[in-house]
């Protein structure tokens, strides 16, 4: 099964965009920070901002969140980078001459849904200035501890 990366990303775009505020916002140089394509952070950018928690313009380098980090859910986020995705998904082709074939898929989505909504609550309460302050705070610790000197600008 491949794993969809495209939440973390958005989340780790709209973070860079806030610490990184002062600098060189291009899609480039995000695209550095995540590891990916170019191509794959203008997409993203644009759901973001269609959503309306990105604010950017194409071909300049000024992106900026569209309302204050501590006003952005992760579940903001994930509504716009997935709009109609399920976290968990049934299989859809079962035995139905099988009693657990023709009654599991009924069963699993109540099961999933319950599962799909404690989720969304939970991403509900995390804000994006709770991933920055993460962020920060991991920095701040592996400065403290000796480690590598990637500070923040």
């Amino acid at each position: 099964m491949k794993h969809s990366y495209k939440l973390s990303d958005a989340i780790h775009i709209l973070t860079y965009v806030d610490i990184y505020k002062n600098d060189d916002l291009s899609s480039a140089r995000i695209a550095a920070s995540i590891e990916a394509n170019a191509s794959v952070v203008r997409n993203l950018m644009s759901k973001l901002k269609k959503a309306g928690l990105l604010n950017n313009q194409p071909g300049v380098a000024r992106a900026s969140l569209a309302k204050p980090a501590s006003e952005i859910s992760v579940l903001d986020v994930y509504r716009a980078i997935t709009p109609t995705a399920s976290l968990l998904h049934v299989d859809p082709k079962t035995n139905p001459n099988c009693v657990v074939g023709a009654n599991i898929q009924n069963t699993l989505e109540e099961v999933y849904q319950r599962v799909q909504d404690a989720a969304e609550l939970e991403m509900s309460q995390i804000s994006i200035q709770d991933v920055i302050d993460g962020v920060l705070e991991s920095e701040r610790l592996k400065q403290k501890a000796g480690g590598d000197d990637d500070t923040l600008d």
